[in-house]
């Protein structure tokens, strides 16, 4: 199943080193654009960098610490009854502390973290999904706003036609006034259609270009959708295994149960070794007093050094561990009930885009249907009018359900594509690695930034101040209605392409 879901989409070597193109003429190549381009996707990538510190700082818990003080003072006034009465002091101190029992707050705060590592990283995949989700269904509403520009463009063409020849006859006094007003108001109508399809081109060609960051220009039809299951229980089975948002809730699940663990080691006893140094210099400025108050010669500096072993053992802290826990407990049986939420929600969406699948893939089989028997109709309405047996509404009404006919099998084209890609998704198959973009270097594997960053010691081992990645959109030039080439047939011509919807 996965390697020919990866034969969905192979994304194109022009993308791998020379950058994107101005804009993206197929599906593959609006989907790596939305991959290396989308800001909410490199804002995800970067929240998981920061879950990925959490496991460090867990681990700094368990390292050695080490301090260091110093201090210079000024003795202004003396005590009397003083017989070692410095006028100034340095005074240095080092301090060693090694960890060596935690009551287990440590080991199970870095295991937390790395589940959390875990649930981010699936996260992660579900928001490459969604995104891809999302491209999927811009690029189909496209392609279907540009086919009902041009179904509307040649409709108002037609009834202009309609309309003149109406207006002729009736000047020979072959047809009424009612007969011109009549095709009058239908091309009045149409015309006020076009101007909405062409505003709804517009829309729909500015949501393409905030996912993808790329205007878009004669877009072609995209490939078909294989991979798909026998039956929605092998969709939702698979999806059961496979859902990023699932992986996660239960990676969280796992998370929550070691922060339960963690609160409880803050009742039990804590071991380290601790050592220090400490230095003091009182710069020749020491005078000592002797029998009968006479100066005598005192050292002007001393040092010492300490090692042991420190014990903490709570004995009571007002409740505090056993709320700590009961709240960390009650937080744990939040995520597991999340974890059913999510697997309730995963296979609805299975369930529904199946669904939507197969009611859209039925749509198309009777809209094709009713478009060649509207085009029959129209056809033997207009020859029956020119000998005197159909009138002008006949006609205009003939026009009107072929045009309806046409738009419903566009729509239900764009939903099948996308209903279908939902169904993957949802499978746990719509990311990356599904797509190709492995096979061009594209690919982001957080695991890196991980192997990079989970064993740090250094204090001052900072990254580079943060910069943005993605570029803006305000010199992607403002969409337009026009419609060029054959884009307008994408998804209402007869080829190939009506059977691009999945299966």
């Amino acid at each position: 199943m996965r390697a020919s879901t990866a034969s969905l989409l192979v994304l194109g070597a022009a993308l791998s080193a020379q950058g994107m193109p101005a804009s993206a003429d197929t599906l593959r190549e609006a989907l790596a654009a939305a991959y290396r381009n989308n800001p909410t996707l490199a804002a995800a990538r970067a929240n998981q960098r920061a879950t990925d510190e959490g496991v460090a700082i867990q681990r700094s818990a368990g390292r050695p610490n080490v301090s260091a003080n110093g201090q210079y003072l000024e003795f202004v006034k003396q005590a009397s009854d003083s017989f070692i009465n410095p006028d100034r002091a340095v005074n240095g101190q080092l301090n060693l502390g090694v960890p060596i029992y935690q009551g287990g707050a440590v080991r199970n705060g870095i295991r937390g973290a790395v589940a959390r590592v875990e649930a981010g990283r699936a996260d992660l995949r579900g928001a490459e999904s969604d995104i891809f989700t999302q491209t999927v269904a811009a690029y189909m509403d496209v392609l279907r706003a540009e086919a009902l520009v041009g179904l509307q463009a040649n409709q108002v063409d037609v009834l202009a036609v309609n309309a003149e020849a109406t207006s002729d006859r009736f000047e020979i006094g072959d047809l009424t006034r009612t007969d011109v007003a009549q095709s009058e108001a239908r091309l009045a109508l149409a015309r006020g259609n076009l101007r909405t399809a062409q505003a709804n081109l517009i829309a729909a060609r500015e949501t393409y270009a905030q996912l993808t960051g790329l205007a878009a220009d004669d877009l072609e039809p995209p490939p078909p959708l294989p991979g798909f299951p026998a039956s929605v229980d092998e969709a939702v089975a698979i999806a059961l295994e496979q859902n990023p948002d699932l992986i996660g809730a239960r990676g969280r699940a796992r998370a929550a149960g070691f922060d339960t663990r963690v609160a409880g080691a803050g009742r039990l006893p804590r071991v380290s070794v601790i050592t220090g140094g400490t230095y003091n210099n009182y710069l020749g400025s020491l005078d000592g007093i002797g029998a009968g108050g006479a100066a005598v010669s005192v050292p002007q500096s001393n040092n010492a050094l300490q090692v042991g072993v420190q014990l903490n053992v709570p004995l009571f802290q007002g409740g505090l561990p056993a709320a700590q826990r009961r709240q960390a407990q009650a937080r744990e049986g939040a995520a597991l009930e999340t974890v059913i939420a999510a697997e309730r929600l995963v296979i609805a969406q299975v369930r529904s885009a199946w669904g939507n699948w197969q009611a859209a893939s039925a749509v198309i089989a009777s809209a094709q249907t009713a478009v060649d028997a509207a085009a029959l109709s129209l056809e033997g309405v207009r020859a029956e009018n020119s000998i005197g047996n159909r009138t002008i509404l006949d006609t205009l009404n003939a026009e009107q359900e072929l045009l309806q006919a046409r738009t419903e099998l566009v729509t239900a084209r764009r939903n099948a594509y996308v209903a279908g890609f939902q169904l993957l998704a949802a499978m746990g198959r719509a990311e990356a690695r599904d797509l190709g973009l492995v096979d061009e270097g594209l690919l982001y594997d957080p695991v890196v930034n991980y192997d990079r960053v989970s064993g740090k010691w250094f204090d001052f081992d900072d990254d580079p101040a943060p910069v943005v990645t993605t570029t803006s959109t305000a010199t992607v030039p403002a969409a337009t209605s026009e419609v060029r080439g054959g884009a307008a047939g994408a998804l209402d011509g007869p080829g190939d392409e009506s059977r691009a919807g999945p299966g």
